[in-house]
């Protein structure tokens, strides 16, 4: 433990002497991020942390003791891997690289980790074929990498989020005596203790892309160095809550704009760390607010890699899921709020009784062979959609026929027929119960009005003609 404790602490001093030189020299050559409509900061902050970070702990390891070293050979597995991505982050902080270069360093950098021997290895502790393996072990670690690069938006959340999930993971392999998890993640907590420093709001320096994909691919390689020596759920249910924050946020970013119809990797100004400013917090509190729930989800990751984990694993699921819920609703998501409406609130089946309404509607209208017989069923079709009042302003003047006496509209919709003929409907403030699709039934009018128009010319030609 002496020697641990001297790695961190190696890391420590070199991250928090380092930091402030590298941010002063950045600085002066005006290498900054500057503001902008989705950044919180207001003044130019340069971005280079990740340098102080990778060097802190890269010296920690390879300094260490060779009895250390000797006994965490993980961690030689992990380091080359570990360098391109911190490079891959570098030269993006200074050129701005397009989204599929630097996707293609993490793979490449997850395909050297994989094939030095460090890979998932099974799905709840039962092997799985290499070529599976192989594409596990690098959605593992874009997932992660990305997981905290994406929730690096507020001065000191990145690097304290990156901070919790690398001491539940230290802790955890000190509960199960994994002496290699234990030499990898603690140098790191020194680094990022360094770092935190400067970094805790007002920041005076940012983790930039190179610290924070690295300090994701890090807990990623972590968790991986854990399913080796632990077996069934517990493999992949402690580094899952020791990331949960990072990770919950990136699916529900995914998820919310599958919904929207908006691409996958479009930015916004929507992550569980925005919503938590739209909702009154300041920059601080929020951060404080996910640290408080990134340390229950590690106390959850605790008490499942205890000596009791076998036995209380699903009642930490179910109080981790209870309490991610709660979280997800305060944050109000209308997109979610949507879906839950449809699915569990009757939302369903008021939209397909709309439809089936619409659709028989449509039906009858498509079986007419003359205007009055098409306007008499347009009438009884308005009433059976719970509208109001129908118009309709013809070229022989205007027809009204009231559905609903002695109730005041509270909307008024108008579909042209014709450049010289209309209709208009009107209803009240639609119940509970009660679905409408105004756009559904307007080109249901306007179509069958050009039909049943197109029918009545002929008859009215030929009795002309007689």
């Amino acid at each position: 433990m002496g020697e641990l404790l001297w790695m961190a602490g190696k890391a420590f001093l070199i991250a928090i002497v380092l930091t402030p030189l590298v941010r002063d020299l950045f600085r002066s050559y005006h290498m900054v991020d500057r503001p902008g409509k989705r950044k919180v900061h207001i003044y130019p902050i340069p971005r280079v942390g990740g340098i102080a970070i990778a060097i802190a702990y890269g010296v920690a390891l390879l300094t260490a003791p060779a009895a250390e070293t000797a006994a965490a050979p993980s961690v030689w597995k992990l380091l080359p891997g570990a360098a391109l991505v911190f490079l891959t982050g570098l030269l993006d902080d200074f050129f701005s690289l397009k989204p599929v270069f630097k996707i293609a360093g993490l793979v490449a950098a997850a395909s050297l980790v994989f094939f030095s021997g460090l890979h998932v290895g099974g799905l709840g502790g039962q092997p799985v074929a290499v070529w599976l393996d192989y594409l596990l072990t690098v959605f593992w670690l874009l997932l992660t990498s990305n997981a905290l690069n994406l929730i690096d938006g507020l001065d000191g959340l990145c690097a304290g989020m990156g901070l919790v999930a690398t001491l539940t993971l230290f802790g955890a392999a000190m509960l199960r005596h994994n002496l290699p998890l234990a030499h990898a993640t603690f140098p790191l907590v020194g680094a990022l203790l360094g770092f935190l420093c400067y970094n805790i709001s007002p920041a005076t320096v940012f983790l930039g892309d190179s610290g924070a994909l690295l300090i994701g691919f890090l807990l990623g390689c972590y968790g991986m160095i854990w399913t080796q020596k632990a077996s069934t759920l517990l493999s992949m249910l402690v580094p899952l809550l020791a990331l949960s924050i990072p990770l919950l946020d990136v699916s529900l970013s995914v998820l919310r704009r599958f919904l929207r119809n908006q691409p996958i990797f479009s930015a916004d100004r929507r992550h569980i760390h925005h919503r938590l400013l739209d909702r009154g917090f300041s920059t601080r509190q929020a951060v404080w607010v996910l640290y408080l729930f990134g340390t229950l989800a590690a106390a959850l990751a605790l008490l499942a890699s205890s000596p009791l984990g076998g036995k209380s694993q699903v009642v930490v699921i179910v109080l981790f899921c209870v309490a991610a819920g709660i979280g997800i609703r305060q944050l109000r998501y209308w997109e979610f709020d949507m879906v839950g409406q449809f699915l569990f609130r009757g939302g369903l089946k008021r939209a397909l009784d709309g439809r089936l309404r619409l659709e028989r509607l449509t039906s009858e209208l498509e079986r007419v062979t003359d205007q009055k017989a098409w306007w008499t069923t347009l009438v009884e079709g308005a009433r059976g959609l719970g509208m109001s009042e129908i118009r309709w302003i013809g070229l022989e003047g205007a027809r009204t026929e009231t559905l609903v006496p002695q109730t005041a509209p509270a909307w008024t919709f108008r579909v042209s027929l014709t450049d010289a003929e209309s209709i208009e409907v009107s209803g009240g403030v639609p119940d509970a119960a009660s679905s409408l699709d105004l756009i559904g039934f307007a080109e249901t009018a306007r179509r069958t009005f050009q039909a049943s128009r197109a029918a009545t010319q002929p008859e009215t030609t030929a009795a002309a003609k007689s």
